[in-house]
């Protein structure tokens, strides 16, 4: 009988890939320290804004290590304001279906897909980061089950509008132990987006890579607010003044703990055209300047910079452009950084 589904081989399960590629006691404490900071800023005790920053997605081994090289220098000076988080997206969410998945489904996109293969890569890159930069990573949990391949070296997790209203998303983010934020579904209702906050910050008890699992609730699950479509299939911002506000008067209205934000400052909110993201990065720290309340709940933005300006296709070669969306270039993405800093 002909199957729907060809069992190709069975993976290693995340405990197999840890003891096999440990975590040293170096990494440990960098990513311990690193940690509470970044739980000191979210929990407000540390005034210090967060800057998620990165390519879209981590295509390339050599070229995303060297932008997170660059990153880590430009941390050093603006250790005092910001909190620097880089984006190293190995799980890329399709519209459709089709296009590049990301390292975790293609270590080399110009080869066919390799599932063993890429959770090795996905785990030598967060490794590698820590290792050569001192920096601690996001990603974004596309599939909750490959969360546990890399729990132990990832700081941030960020749930896609597309998964938030997704119940294993919402109960596995309640047991990560790291800040996750959960992003506004594309359709841009908010309702959708709290609920999957406070479902995050519950405990619960589920079924989890074959196991009863038991989480307390994570504290630090918050809203990050990327845009949405409209009816009609337009782009539709939500990062204005008034949306912040918006979102403020809900939080407050609904008791959750550690009220904050994160404003995307690509994909909806700017209509995927990456050079708005310095506009609406300003507009944004404008915003939390003039409104005392949003000062302590506007608590970081997330923008997507690579070494190249734009994007690319595959195969076509330029090093350090995107092949997914397109990217604010380094020398803009630099002097965006040192300007955020100084608004802040």
């Amino acid at each position: 009988m002909e199957m729907d589904m060809r069992f190709l081989r069975k993976l290693p399960v995340p405990k197999e890939i840890k003891e096999r590629f440990p975590v040293d006691k170096a990494i440990a404490d960098i990513k311990e320290a690193r940690d509470k900071e970044m739980k000191a800023i979210f929990d407000g005790s540390l005034d210090k804004f967060i800057l998620i920053i990165g390519p879209c997605s981590a295509d390339n081994e050599d070229s995303v290590l060297d932008y997170t090289y660059r990153l880590a220098k430009v941390q050093e000076k603006v250790k005092d304001k910001l909190f620097i988080i880089p984006r190293i997206y190995t799980n890329k969410p399709r519209t459709t279906g089709a296009g590049y998945k990301g390292l975790v489904h293609q270590p080399d996109p110009d080869k066919a897909p390799d599932m063993l293969e890429g959770l090795l890569k996905v785990r030598d890159l967060h490794t590698r980061a820590i290792r050569e930069t001192g920096m601690t990573c996001a990603d974004e949990m596309l599939y909750p089950e490959n969360h546990r391949y890399i729990s132990d070296i990832l700081s941030y997790s960020a749930i896609g509008a597309r998964s938030v209203e997704n119940q294993q998303h919402r109960l596995t983010a309640s047991g990560i132990g790291i800040p996750v934020g959960m992003k506004n579904p594309t359709s841009g209702d908010l309702s959708v987006m709290m609920n999957s906050i406070v479902a995050a910050q519950s405990s619960h008890t589920f079924l989890y890579r074959g196991w009863e699992v038991q989480t307390d609730g994570n504290p630090y699950a918050h809203a990050i607010l990327r845009g949405y479509v409209d009816n009609f299939g337009k782009s539709s911002p939500n990062y204005h003044y008034e949306n912040l506000v918006h979102l403020y008067d809900i939080y407050m209205e609904k008791g959750l703990k550690n009220p904050c934000v994160i404003v995307d400052t690509n994909h909806a909110n700017s209509g995927k055209k990456y050079l708005e993201q310095i506009r609406i990065s300003k507009e944004v720290l404008h915003s939390v300047r003039y409104n005392s309340d949003l000062h302590g709940f506007v608590r970081g933005l997330m923008i997507e910079s690579y070494i190249e300006d734009g994007c690319q296709k595959i195969g076509e070669g330029c090093y350090g452009k995107s092949i997914t969306d397109p990217c604010l270039g380094w020398e803009k993405s630099e002097r965006l950084i040192y300007e955020i800093a100084e608004l802040y």
